[in-house]
């Protein structure tokens, strides 16, 4: 999703809902079954994706989102990196599988948001335009998921930790989208929410990063609050 009116960049939320165009970022990827950590297929587990900002998107939203890294690389004097976020398939076996991911509020759908937040400034939440939802949807395939860059990183086959994801889904910080919390080097984005989720539901991240060349911005700030960071927006 892309909040390209709203204070903040315009990326980590799902391009994808802004239009179906098929764009030119990302790639498409074949899979079959899934090997679980201990060499086996396992029928639980928790799996992370990095899907391409603006994946599927109008060339204009694709370019301008290539203008706003542009900026911000100049800004941090540093090389330009491929924009990514990330999403959560969660599978319990017997079928049963889920997927967890930030999208705008007036995306809509049958089953209730498991958290909400507002865009921008705090208290922008009252109106639905300016307001974000972490929702989780039955069903085995991403929406973006033919784009994901690379293979998907399975952190955990233990049913128990999938079922510790998904009951702590609803606790997920309110912060401000597109604001700096305090304690952190980054804004709270979709990527912020995913790795706060994973960090305190038990996940070990300190090896899991965005591919190279790419940058999800936010992960760390998810990371930093879970760990006892200060949670003051800037």
């Amino acid at each position: 999703m892309q909040f390209s009116l709203f204070a903040g960049p315009p990326d980590m939320t799902r391009d994808r809902h802004w239009g179906r165009r098929r764009g030119r970022i990302g790639g498409r990827i074949d899979r079959g079954a899934w090997t679980g950590l201990n060499g086996g297929v396992s029928d639980c587990g928790v799996d992370l994706y990095w899907l391409p900002v603006g994946a599927g998107t109008s060339r204009f939203q694709q370019a301008s989102l290539r203008l706003w890294e542009a900026v911000e690389a100049a800004r941090a004097r540093r090389a330009r990196m491929r924009l990514l976020h990330s999403a959560l398939k969660l599978s319990i076996g017997a079928g049963e599988a889920y997927t967890l991911e930030l999208t705008p509020a007036f995306i809509g759908g049958a089953a209730p948001p498991l958290a909400t937040g507002p865009v921008g400034i705090r208290g922008a939440d009252r109106f639905r335009l300016f307001r974000y939802q972490l929702r989780c949807l039955p069903g085995e395939q991403l929406p973006d998921e033919e784009w994901a860059v690379g293979a998907p990183a399975r952190l955990s086959d233990d049913c128990a930790m999938v079922r510790r994801v998904l009951d702590m889904a609803p606790s997920v910080p309110k912060h401000v989208w597109g604001r700096r919390v305090a304690g952190t080097g980054e804004m709270w984005t979709s990527d912020s929410v995913i790795s706060w989720l994973l960090v305190r539901a038990g996940i070990e991240l300190a090896n899991i990063a965005p591919p190279a060349g790419g940058r999800a911005p936010g992960w760390y700030a998810g990371i930093a609050i879970a760990n006892g960071a200060d949670s003051q927006e800037r």
